[in-house]
């Protein structure tokens, strides 16, 4: 770094909008250099995105990362500011006055849509819905969902769509010891759901979820795992796929499958069903769903790029609950770039672009960067190639106006923005824990912004 900023007396200055695992491994890296200050705003007040309101509450381990976050935070010239809603609250120019160098890492909010017939019946959600609402995130706490149906389908194989299938199947007791919102635990002990169908467009060998989500069906207190035995006869790509070295997790795939297969009925009360080479074509029901009309494919193509293609054969397949988690996308914020049709903000490496054009200083990092792919620790290498960038460019960025973070907090207190910092989340944080341990939980999330302010 030369030039104006990135020195000892005028240290880069670094907003990051976005608190989750793609915006604290930036910070990281930035924060290597003790001529880099990090300023990181979320429009919630509380920090962590995904991995608080998007990692299953059943999967607490995953969720030890927040403790490496916690120590990023903990660094002197960083500073988090909660409850600020960049582009809303503070406009892209208002940012600019303040910061050197904005990275946006605020991920991918809403999900893909189907683009099919009754799609928007009552009873038919996103997945994104669902995980938001028994993980307790503010927006959602007061959605609804019919759990008095005796059928769910879920469209998808990803892990995403592997986790709502499991809250689905999960008993109260298996469930009632974990963070899950304790709305959503009161809602799930009344559900009369006794059969969660998963359906994937593509075969066995192709499934996106990882082998150890798969083996927790065969784990399950109070349900079966079900497979067709005739959905194993693949055709000799997928076997070349599956005889692929690189393609262990196709494989380890595969051999749980066959096991489920292979499985005799027991008398547990829950089925969970397994489709493949399927895809859905339309959604039926008098005001809300009722069924789902199904078309079965056939996979075409060569080992590793086979595509699924209609047979034009169809089945119907009675639900009263419709879920859909065929990949999320990004949503476009007020004065930055926005491509549409891949949901992300258009960049090269991370640096912005406008129309071909780079532009200066505006950068992005996550899932709003690349797409959603990978799991948590995929942001690391991407969020560092961002940095890389950011510190290559130091040199030429035009110095902010102002590089004064408590006058930005001024000016968002004159809009009467009550900004959180990190010791009032870790208020926030102790009271959670406080409420979960006297109900045996990890914690109890507070699920109402309002509520989380008056710990502030």
């Amino acid at each position: 770094m030369s030039g104006g900023v990135g020195t000892s007396q005028r240290p880069l200055r670094v907003a990051i909008v976005g608190a989750g695992p793609s915006g604290f491994y930036a910070a990281d890296a930035l924060l290597r250099s003790d001529k880099v200050t990090v300023d990181m705003f979320d429009r919630l007040p509380v920090p962590f995105g995904l991995v608080r309101y998007g990692v299953a509450p059943d999967h607490a381990k995953i969720k030890n990362v927040t403790k490496v976050y916690e120590k990023i935070a903990e660094k002197g010239n960083f500073s988090f500011l909660g409850n600020v809603a960049v582009g809303r609250d503070i406009s892209i120019a208002e940012l600019r006055r303040f910061y050197d160098a904005v990275l946006f890492a605020y991920g991918a909010e809403t999900d893909r849509t189907l683009g099919i017939p009754g799609e928007d019946l009552s009873g038919s959600h996103t997945a994104t819905e669902f995980v938001a609402w028994y993980n307790g995130h503010p927006d959602y706490r007061e959605r609804h969902f019919n759990l008095s149906q005796k059928a769910a389908v879920v469209i998808g194989q990803g892990n995403v769509a592997v986790d709502v299938c499991r809250i689905l199947c999960k008993t109260v007791d298996e469930l009632k010891h974990t963070d899950i919102a304790q709305h959503a635990l009161e809602a799930l002990a009344k559900s009369r759901i006794e059969e969660v169908h998963m359906i994937g467009r593509r075969g066995p060998a192709q499934a996106a979820f990882t082998p150890v989500e798969i083996r927790e069906f065969g784990e399950l207190a109070d349900c079966d795992p079900v497979v067709n035995p005739k959905d194993l006869e693949i055709n000799e790509a997928s076997r070349l796929e599956l005889d692929d070295p690189k393609n262990a997790r196709a494989r380890k795939n595969f051999e749980t499958i066959q096991q489920f297969a292979a499985l005799g009925q027991s008398k547990k009360r829950k089925k969970f069903f397994i489709h493949f080479c399927k895809s859905p074509v339309a959604l039926g029901g008098r005001g809300s769903v009722e069924e789902v009309i199904l078309e079965k494919n056939q996979l075409a193509g060569e080992a590793g790029h086979q595509k699924a293609r209609g047979t034009g054969e169809k089945e119907t397949l009675l639900c009263g609950l419709f879920f859909r988690s065929v990949g999320y996308r990004g949503i476009p914020m007020e004065g930055v770039p926005f491509d549409e049709e891949g949901g992300t903000i258009p960049n090269k490496e991370g640096r912005v672009m406008d129309k071909g054009q780079v532009l200066p200083g505006i950068y992005a990092a996550g899932w709003i960067k690349r797409g959603p792919s990978g799991v948590i620790g995929t942001n690391k290498p991407d969020s560092e190639e961002t940095v890389k960038n950011i510190l290559e460019d130091a040199g030429e960025l035009t110095p902010c106006a102002q590089p004064d973070t408590q006058a930005l907090i001024g000016l968002l207190k004159g809009k009467n923005i009550k900004v959180v910092r990190f010791a009032d989340w870790k208020r926030i944080d102790a009271e959670e824990i406080r409420r979960g341990q006297a109900n045996g939980k990890p914690r109890e999330k507070i699920i109402s912004v309002t509520e989380m302010l008056s710990f502030c």
